[in-house]
């Protein structure tokens, strides 16, 4: 299967699993050896400065903390855009990546918005590509303001509304089909 890093993953209504259920994750790498994502609307309720105040460089200290994904949960992630997208440890799409480990150490590091994550989604070799054929996630091409909205509670509607068609008649689909 092509990659698809840079993409968004719109998990169906019928994707249960408890740590993905309505979520929209950016693809941040998608290759042979697995795939790496990041969950853009789930924010905790923990700030970025609670949490890890060595970031008041580049975030502020009042910004909530995003859950990324179940796997490594004490790790942090920051997505960014990036005047130099070579500076970048990986670009996901444009020049929106992910913050190398040192880098916020750099006042001058050239960065535009960012949002730190707590964990990241991650698959084996062939999983996603597995997931996808399988239908359990809707393909959307990621846009800036996807990674950096204000409504992440609601990207999930945006998105699919964004998509159109029969998508558009999901986003508005109850979360409990049985009560409609």
């Amino acid at each position: 299967m092509d990659s698809v890093t840079g993409q968004l993953l719109i998990a169906t209504p019928g994707l249960t699993d408890a740590n993905f259920w309505r979520t929209v994750v950016l693809i941040v790498e998608h290759s042979g050896e697995g795939a790496l994502g990041l969950v853009l609307n789930r924010p905790s309720e923990t700030t970025v400065g609670d949490a890890v105040s060595e970031l008041h460089r580049l975030l502020d200290p009042a910004d909530l903390l995003f859950v990324g994904g179940p796997v490594q949960p004490s790790a942090l992630i920051v997505l960014a855009e990036f005047q130099r997208p070579d500076d970048a440890a990986l670009i996901a799409f444009e020049d929106v990546g992910v913050l190398a480990g040192h880098a916020h150490d750099d006042p001058d590091a050239g960065i535009g918005r960012a949002r730190a994550f707590a964990g990241h989604a991650g698959w084996g070799p062939g999983q996603l590509d597995g997931e996808l054929e399988r239908g359990d996630w809707i393909l959307e091409p990621a846009v800036r303001e996807d990674a950096f909205t204000s409504e992440a509670l609601r990207l999930w509607q945006t998105v699919l509304t964004r998509k159109g068609g029969s998508y558009a008649l999901v986003a508005r689909m109850p979360p409990d089909p049985s009560v409609n």
